[in-house]
């Protein structure tokens, strides 16, 4: 954490000088979102930093419009929607520039004796980090989030039904200074944002879409990396609102080029020393080659991690930077897994997840499929070399529902993350695809209302 992490010292000092008078406390529910509560700062002081603060366990157990469904084991009307505890991570708290007098600090999710919430995202993570662990290796995770900018404003958008809305860019800037300087004070905004809240930012640049941009943060410690992400895209959006414009992160707005969010992972021993670099074939150790083969074979299983909603599958087309095929590449952007850097900053990068993923969910699954290839010792295929949008091979999966197929049939999941965490988001899918069966689009009312 960089220089804005606050301790509880720091802040009663702040709180008493009247320059934080609010603390948020939030966690990640399902869909990658921030949840919470906002506390003054005197009654999180004194109540809540040792204790934590309860919340209703539907929000864990709710659709994206945060209607109460069915199928949920931990949350119904027969359990009655009981309290779960928000215990306070005292390591993440930190100011937030952007809201006026405000600190945040990220929460682990628990029942009232203690135990974890199993379906929270954020105890999914530190359970992979614990088998991690148990070798006496960390991960190391860099996330990519694309997001496009509107000068809408966000009550603009959804009057006018996100149709004919107008981007920030009228054309592909992609590495274009003038382009970025089109929106520079927004991404001036943020990333100073961001850097007051402790994240470490390295660059933005401009993207292919129309009013796409990447801001790119320093890769850090998984969980850490995965509380800033949701962090930032929260506070983009925050800071956009301010500025009377909106940002998407939709993994698929339009036709043209999708959100993406590559993440970039690595392991490394308690001293600090890589764990798949090593003198092997492209510089990886066996550890690290088995990680890779496990990435491949535990792709199609564990998709629905990295892909969580119907539209993430719109990405995965022919062409267009997003994977279509379950290869490895050195430095290959054609490829689903693509191998980056040299010696100690060798890392894969997975291409994909899209700007709609929930962190904790990918990391999570990355370090199972990984995981899954070391114990089994699975060995590594050579890396693909040519366009492999032609390779004719194991495809990504196309559909929400073909991934939840995988998902709720593997049983490399179910060890990985126990049953109940299967079921929990394999209901998750079944909400989002009944919900979606049920939908009349726009495409069907201009295809068919006349003509058919």
């Amino acid at each position: 954490m960089r220089h804005a992490r606050l301790t509880l010292d720091r802040l009663r000092d702040e709180a008493a000088a009247g320059r934080i008078d609010t603390v948020i406390v939030a966690f990640t529910d399902m869909q990658g979102r921030m949840q919470g509560k906002r506390l003054s700062s005197r009654f999180f002081l004194e109540e809540i930093a040792g204790h934590g603060a309860e919340g209703c366990n539907y929000l864990l157990a709710v659709d994206v419009d945060m209607n109460t469904v069915d199928g949920y084991a931990m949350s119904s009307w027969e359990t009655g929607y009981g309290d779960f505890v928000m215990r306070p991570d005292l390591d993440t708290l930190r100011p937030i520039p952007w809201l006026e007098g405000s600190a945040l600090v990220f929460a682990d999710v628990l029942w009232e004796d203690g135990s974890p919430v199993t379906a929270s995202p954020r105890q999914i993570l530190r359970a992979q980090l614990d088998r991690l662990a148990e070798r006496g290796w960390g991960a190391y995770v860099g996330t990519e989030l694309e997001f496009i900018v509107y000068d809408d404003s966000y009550e603009q958008a959804w009057t006018k039904g996100y149709q004919g809305l107008t981007p920030s860019n009228q054309y592909n800037v992609d590495y274009s200074l003038l382009g970025g300087s089109r929106v520079e004070p927004l991404l001036r905004r943020i990333r100073l944002g961001m850097e007051g809240a402790g994240l470490y930012v390295e660059s933005a640049k401009g993207e292919c879409n129309l009013g796409q941009h990447e801001i790119a943060f320093r890769f850090a410690e998984a969980l850490a990396t995965c509380d800033n992400h949701v962090l930032y895209k929260t506070g983009a959006k925050e800071i956009a609102a301010q500025e009377g414009k909106s940002i998407t992160f939709m993994a698929k707005p339009n036709e043209r080029e999708g959100n993406s969010c590559h993440i970039h992972i690595s392991l490394r021993d308690a001293d600090g020393t890589p764990v798949m670099a090593g003198d092997g074939p492209h510089g990886l150790s066996e550890v690290g080659a088995h990680f890779i083969a496990g990435q491949q074979a535990a792709m199609r299983d564990l998709t629905l991690l990295y892909a969580p909603n119907i539209n993430s599958y719109k990405r995965y087309q022919p062409g267009s930077f997003a994977p279509t095929t379950i290869k490895w590449g050195v430095d290959n952007r054609t490829c689903a897994l693509r191998l980056v850097g040299h010696g100690p900053s060798l890392r894969v990068e997975n291409r994909v997840p899209g700007g709609d993923v929930n962190p904790h969910l990918a990391v999570a699954g990355l370090i199972a499929a990984g995981l899954h290839g070391i114990e089994n010792e699975l060995p590594l295929e050579e890396p693909y070399s040519g366009n492999a949008y032609a390779a004719g091979t194991e495809q990504v999966v196309t559909t929400l529902r073909d991934a939840a197929e995988d998902w709720t049939n593997s049983a490399l999941a179910e060890r990985a993350f126990g049953k109940d965490v299967v079921e929990h988001y394999t209901n998750y899918a079944r909400v989002e695809l009944a919900a979606y069966d049920r939908a009349i689009t726009d495409w069907e009312l201009r295809r068919c209302f006349e003509r058919l």
